[in-house]
């Protein structure tokens, strides 16, 4: 690959990169205000605890399967963007015969599943939650029951996620999760206050039946028509599919697993402990996921065509960069988690039935989860480098390895040590970097990976953030003594000093250690403001 091609995709992925990151603060900032009116409405209780102990389920097909990144979206990238020659061009008749081959197949894989959960929801509740109460039970048992649709939902989402990225229609895959929230917030306020036990199902279904209908127009204004097809033995291409898919959803529900493992132990530790778990990983995903979404969805096509090229050089390449630049947006996310949560959490939430105690849930569970987030990237890329590879087998295997470990640790963190909420998340973040760990040597037996060049410049950049945490730790420390505000503004003045004086230690602290990531986005973004 010559130095002009590298170039040019290098800022391709950049201009990528930032659209994407623009529209998922959007979708984000969107999905902050429905937590914020769900926690307004209903806290960290009962009724809560019951929609997100049923919504995990529904989930898998519409986040974890069906979702950016998700194998159903992975799986379509993988293998449609080897066999489409110009994007310019109305798909061939192979490739049309392909998309209805995979939505045939999906579609009935998760009607029959559909119909299962709509008949059993009260043992599927039942054996999931066996620790909490039986009207706890009960109220998931209805929840799961009204939210069976987005299990087929999910599967097609995920397809047409695939193909509107493989186009570069980058912004409408990441723009439509906001038809759910806005769903969600307009039928939670709208509904009476004595009706509201299931507004929330109802108000998921809704959004996600919407989300379907907003990506249908331009998947047939791309040339794709759904024609049942049941030849699921003679197509090659599906067979490739197959391969890759198969192993990754294996994978996916591993990972829901987990968190099975988790509802089982949280049921017993607390009311409202499950909620308070589910929006702090909410917070989590909130910069995290920007990152992760704004990088490796534009980088994963790329990763593709590299293996297919057999460009090992290339995809070293950019996987050091992307990987570093997640890195270095990390670590001040993880600052202001550990320095400034608790005053996040008490300025966003601490209203209506969220109270001071919700707070501290969500706090507790939230610090334990930030030191995740840097096993999290790296597991998240290196695991795009394998599907490119067309190996979901790999990832699967680490996965299932490791739910012994969370059961484990979940044991001795909750039954034996009395962690609570803390225990649950911290569990969690050694899991992810067991997985990353593991993921990160197995790749080597592929192709070799430059992993000294990236760790070097990791180390550097936690160095600058030790130093930084120090700094903002003493900031926030005699804020809280010598500044007396109304409380809102206390918070938000707080919190904005706070990722100032972060940014001002980390960015010049790495520029002096010459780490090359920061260094060569600085050059990017003062040769954009000279421009201007």
């Amino acid at each position: 690959m010559s130095t002009q091609t590298k170039e040019d995709k290098s800022t391709s992925v950049l201009k990528a990169a930032w659209l994407i990151m623009v529209v998922t603060i959007v979708s984000k900032l969107v999905g902050f205000v429905r937590d914020i009116v769900i926690a307004n409405y209903y806290g960290a209780s009962l009724v809560s605890d019951a929609y997100y102990y049923a919504y995990q389920i529904p989930s898998l097909s519409l986040i974890l399967l069906g979702g950016v990144g998700g194998p159903f979206h992975s799986a379509t990238v993988a293998v449609f963007s080897k066999l489409i020659p110009s994007l310019n061009e109305k798909p061939s008749e192979q490739v049309n015969k392909l998309y209805s081959t995979f939505m045939t197949a999906t579609i009935l894989f998760f009607l029959m599943l559909s119909v299962l959960m709509y008949i059993f929801p009260r043992q599927i509740m039942g054996l999931i939650i066996s620790s909490g109460s039986a009207q706890m039970i009960d109220l998931a048992a209805m929840h799961l029951k009204i939210m069976t649709p987005l299990l087929v939902i999910g599967g097609i989402v995920g397809i047409y996620y695939g193909i509107l990225i493989i186009y570069k229609q980058f912004m409408l895959p990441n723009l439509s999760p906001i038809i759910m929230s806005l769903a969600i917030i307009g039928i939670v306020v709208a509904v009476p206050s004595d009706q509201k036990g299931y507004a929330l199902a109802w108000a998921t279904t809704v959004g996600a039946i919407l989300q379907l209908i907003i990506q249908y127009p331009n998947i047939r204004k791309l040339g794709y028509k759904l024609r049942p097809n049941f030849e699921f033995t003679n197509n090659p291409h599906f067979k490739e599919i197959g391969e890759l898919l198969f192993p990754a959803i294996l994978s996916s529900t591993v990972g829901q697993i987990h968190i099975y493992v988790d509802m089982f132990f949280t049921s017993s530790i607390s009311e409202g402990a499950w909620t308070a778990i589910g929006y702090a990983n909410r917070i989590f995903q909130f910069p995290v996921g920007i990152l992760v979404t704004a990088f490796l969805v534009p980088l994963f096509p790329i990763f593709a065509r590299l293996v297919a090229d057999k460009d090992y050089e290339g995809i070293r390449n950019y996987f050091n960069k992307g990987v570093g630049v997640l890195l270095f947006g990390a670590i001040p996310i993880i600052i202001g988690i550990l320095v400034v949560g608790t005053d996040a959490v008490r300025l966003v939430f601490e209203r209506g039935e969220f109270d001071a105690n919700a707070t501290f849930m969500v706090t507790e569970a939230l610090w334990f989860l930030s030191v995740s987030i840097i096993p999290y990237v790296f597991r998240d890329s290196i695991t795009r480098v394998y599907y490119s590879f067309n190996d979901s087998a790999t990832p699967f295997a680490v996965a299932f390895s490791s739910i012994i470990l969370k059961v484990l640790l979940n044991w001795v963190f909750i039954s034996k040590m009395g962690y609570g909420i803390g225990g649950i998340t911290l569990s969690t973040s050694l899991v992810t970097l067991f997985n990353a760990c593991v993921l990160g040597y197995f790749i080597t037996k592929k192709m070799s990976m430059n992993y000294k060049s990236l760790f070097v410049n990791a180390f550097k950049m936690i160095v600058a953030g030790v130093i930084a945490l120090g700094v903002c730790y003493f900031t926030a420390v005699q804020y809280d003594n010598y500044v007396v505000l109304p409380k809102f503004v206390f918070e938000s003045f707080k919190i904005l000093l706070v990722a100032f004086i972060c940014l001002a230690v980390y960015i010049p602290l790495n520029l002096s250690f010459k780490m090359e990531y920061a260094k060569e986005l600085f050059t990017h973004l003062s040769a954009k403001f000279q421009r201007k």
